[in-house]
Parts: structure tokens; sequence; C-alpha cells
């Protein structure tokens, strides 16, 4: 599995940018309320990146040699696969919360403060779950090895 590349988060940020922005801009179209996000939205989020990095936290113990006990490695991949899942859903959620933000904040019409409050809340808690998925990652990949050979040489 291939760490994740800044161009990916990127490029979801900005598919969460214009889907979070479009689904405002139809919402008011159609006559219908805008999405605001809910109060609990950010506080989970910021709760699972934490909870990601909680659990990659003694794989990196046992890959720096810290560690007294052996990882188990389908516990070490299921982990890693997490923290790309939450990488890249944190990307695509933070282009979405600046998007509703940015719909919030260039109305011709002033919205309620505490939406855009929410709006920004989750932009930021969207902020930390890519934080803890990118830290995760890094705490799950091995170390380089020792070997003093060429890379394409025989071992014997």
């Amino acid at each position: 599995m291939k760490r994740t590349t800044p161009s990916s988060v990127t490029a979801l940020a900005l598919v969460g940018l214009v889907l979070g922005f479009l689904l405002e801009v139809s919402a008011t179209a159609a006559g219908t309320p805008i999405v605001v996000p809910p109060l609990t939205l950010p506080f989970t989020l910021v709760a699972i990146g934490i909870i990601v990095v909680a659990l990659a936290w003694p794989i990196r113990k046992a890959t720096k040699g810290g560690g007294k006990k052996r990882v188990d490695p389908f516990l070490a991949m299921r982990v890693a696969v997490l923290a790309k899942s939450s990488s890249l859903s944190g990307s695509l959620l933070l282009g979405a919360g600046i998007g509703i933000t940015l719909y919030l904040l260039t109305r011709s019409v002033v919205p309620a403060v505490a939406s855009v409050w929410l709006a920004i809340a989750t932009a930021l808690g969207s902020a930390v779950l890519l934080g803890g998925g990118l830290v995760a990652e890094h705490f799950c990949t091995l170390p380089p090895d020792d070997d003093q050979e060429e890379p394409g040489a025989a071992r014997v």
C-alpha cells in the first residue's frame, strides 16, 4: 500500500469544496433549507482522528524497536488502511466544510452566525481528521532496511 500523496489530498479537497458549494446552491435554488453541519460532527471528526493516532501508536513503538510485544501484522495493516481512509475522507470533508463556509459568506443575505461557525468547525474537525490520518500512516511505515548490499544483489 502506498502512502497518501499530497496530490490526492488536494484533489479530494477540491472535489469536496465544489460538491459542498454546489449542494448549497442547489438547495437554495430548489427552495429547500441549506445544509448546515450539526454540532456533533466536528467533535466526532476530532475524536476519530485521535482514535486513529492512538491505534497507530503501538505499531510505531514496535517499528522503532521500543515495543516489547510483537505487533500482529493483520492489525497493523488494518490500522494502516484506517489511517489512509481517514486522511482521504478528512480531505474530502475539509473541502466540503470550506465549500459550505464559502457559500454562506458569499450570500447576499447575511446567514445566521451559528451556521457559519458550524461550517468552520466542521472544516477544522476535518483538518484534525486529515492530520491524524497522515500521522497514523507515518506511524505504520516500516523503517528502511539496514542492508549494506546493492538493492538488486542476491542475498545469501
